[in-house]
């Protein structure tokens, strides 16, 4: 969850590390920190709230060094605050650490410290692994790497440290098991985060750090790469193609803003290459080794979180409609607890934006334990799930910065189309011209997105009208049952307005009980195949007084007059309709959120990459 970087160089730190945490802030953004070797001392300099907050704290005050380390913070042991911020001392204040991550046996670890005489300042379990490290070091005294290594194999749970040591002014130590790092090779210089962002501008080289392994950076010898075992690895290099420019605002007011903007072309971003309509091919790369197995599965489970399980939900539909393959869908985070019923022909589908989900990551092991095929569906390339998975693809989407998936969520759904289109094909699940319809179709996708964003003066007048409404409805019917869910998280992720989402039908089994002219209902009404049912759910809601605001096809004009408002989308096939039918609750969303005054990048208690439990 939370954001690490550090630095090793002859340039000063400070502003490398202060600009690395603005670009990590997405990651958690409770408090913040920074730890300098100046001056032959190791300081530090922590504070609550955001990187801004740290800044105005640390002031005019000359900080130099060129070796250093941050940390932005999602709280998860002890509550936010300037003691718990990180980075973190050890009992002699000569050690200095920070973590991203769950040290699950801290409290094992903690007990036994304090008999050996040990006092702590925070609530916090990374306190008692740097605490457990100085110990180490001190009492058999080895090196610090050797400290690291030792006490390494005594925790259980989820890392990504680095550590700094006041006696060793020209080295780093890093480790990872769970959470991600990645280093960048510099010229005479080393970068290390938690994902590429703050290296981008720096350099394009970057090592990949694989759970269990440690990393060694001396300022004099470089990068030596071990496993926790001890083993001697050799560091693969890799280039990122992320744009400097894609971190940047570009104009917009919030992150998130630009995002839904963004996705005429990061939907066709992610069809490039893959969907050629005047060869009526679609082609994925990633399904290409595997695609006998896929074809022949006897079940595909998608696991995911979030706005990925929404997406994997549209993906149900997809799979389930076009290819005839019997598809379950489950929350990663409950997948992984219980015994699932998962054999060797099937195939276990992990949809991550970050690619470093915790619960996901798990349920792809436990899946891999019972010999099942993993497939990964992610946007960061380099990430856990792109290495741990037998094969998958990308969404090719570009940095997401805002917490609230919107990008990732239309690019996730593209790709799950392709590969719906694709297994269709080869089974012959579907006819030529259907086929040919559809993919005509979704190449048109960009351009209808493109003018559903055309709504959004006549989205944000709606939004101020509904901005004060303690709860809200979402009804959707087949396909875009998953939007009406994803509409009502985006709601209550930025605005904090309670949202449901539920199929239109089952309205009638419990919700309609909180319909009155207080309550707005937006219902996606795009449905051909269900159009009267949706009529028959908004006539419902009007009979009890209701606000309705109804997502339409372009030239619907009985919804639009029974509806109290409405938004026209064009008209496209029916399994493409998630496409464009959530781009109107993205905006919906956001103006609201917006005109309330939250935080919609970064809202309260949530940060993008959930990599703990």
């Amino acid at each position: 969850m939370c954001g690490i970087v550090a630095y090793i160089g002859e340039k000063e730190a400070y502003p490398i590390l202060i600009k690395g945490l603005r670009r990590l802030e997405y990651r958690g953004y409770d408090s913040a920190g920074i730890a300098l070797y100046e001056k032959n001392k190791l300081n530090v300099y922590k504070r609550k709230g955001k990187v801004q907050d740290l800044v105005d704290f640390i002031g005019e005050n000359p900080v130099k060094g060129n070796l250093g380390m941050g940390h932005t913070r999602w709280a998860t042991h002890g509550q936010p605050d300037d003691i718990n911020a990180h980075p973190h001392y050890s009992s002699k204040n000569n050690l200095a650490i920070i973590h991203n991550g769950i040290i699950e046996n801290y409290a094992l670890l903690k007990a036994a410290l304090i008999k050996e005489g040990h006092t702590f300042k925070s609530e916090t379990d990374t306190e008692v692994l740097i605490h457990l490290i100085g110990e180490i070091k001190e009492k058999s005294k080895v090196s610090l790497e050797e400290a690291v290594r030792i006490a390494l194999t005594k925790v259980i749970g989820a890392y990504a440290i680095v550590v700094m040591d006041q006696t060793e002014p020209d080295k780093l130590v890093a480790a990872r098991k769970g959470s991600p790092l990645v280093i960048g090779i510099g010229d005479n210089e080393f970068f290390l985060a938690s994902d590429a962002t703050p290296i981008v501008e720096y350099t394009k080289n970057v090592v990949y750090l694989n759970d269990k392994e440690i990393a060694i950076i001396n300022r004099n010898s470089g990068l030596t790469i071990k496993t926790i075992s001890n083993e001697l690895q050799t560091p693969f290099v890799q280039k990122i193609e992320m744009e400097l420019g894609k971190l940047e605002k570009g104009g917009y007011d919030h992150y998130m803003l630009k995002e839904i903007h963004e996705q005429p072309t990061t939907i066709a971003d992610g069809m490039r290459g893959r969907v050629n309509t005047d060869l009526s091919i679609v082609r994925l790369g990633g399904l290409l080794q595997y695609e006998n197995r896929i074809v022949k599965a006897d079940k595909i489970t998608i696991v995911a979180c979030g706005t990925s399980w929404i997406a994997g939900l549209v993906g149900e539909y997809l799979f389930e409609d076009l290819a005839r393959m019997p598809v379950e869908v489950e929350y990663a985070s409950e997948f992984r607890y219980r015994n699932p019923v998962i054999g060797e022909k099937d195939v276990v589908l992990a949809i991550s934006q970050s690619g470093e989900t915790a619960d996901t990551l798990a349920a792809l092991e436990l899946a891999k334990q019972k010999n099942a095929m993993t497939y990964g569906i992610c946007n960061v390339v380099g990430s856990s799930i792109a290495r741990v998975t037998d094969s998958g693809s990308y969404i090719h989407a570009g940095p997401e910065i805002g917490v609230a998936s919107t990008k990732a969520f239309t690019g996730q759904v593209t790709l799950l189309t392709i590969m719906a289109l694709t297994l269709a094909q080869k089974r012959g699940t579907i006819s030529q011209s259907y086929f040919q319809q559809l993919l005509n179709e979704l190449a048109n996708i960009p351009a209808k997105v493109q003018k559903v964003l055309e709504t959004n003066a006549k989205i944000k007048y709606i939004a101020n009208i509904f901005k004060d409404s303690p709860n809200a409805l979402y009804l959707g019917r087949g396909y875009n049952f998953p939007v009406a869910l994803e509409g009502a998280l985006k709601l209550k992720e930025i605005s904090y307005i309670h949202a449901e989402g539920y199929p239109a039908a089952e309205m009638k089994h419990g919700p309609i009980a909180l319909i009155d002219e207080n309550m707005p209902v937006v219902v996606i009404a795009t449905n051909k195949s269900a159009y009267e049912k949706v009529l028959s759910n908004i006539q419902e809601v009007k009979a009890r007084k209701g606000k309705v605001l109804a997502i339409v096809t372009e030239g619907d004009e009985l919804i639009t007059e029974i509806a109290d408002f409405s938004i026209a989308i064009p008209d496209t096939e029916e399994p493409l309709t998630p496409l464009l039918s959530v781009i109107p609750l993205q905006l919906l969303a956001y103006h609201i959120a917006n005109l309330r005054g939250c935080n919609v990048d970064q809202p309260r208690n949530l940060a993008k990459s959930v990599t703990v439990e």
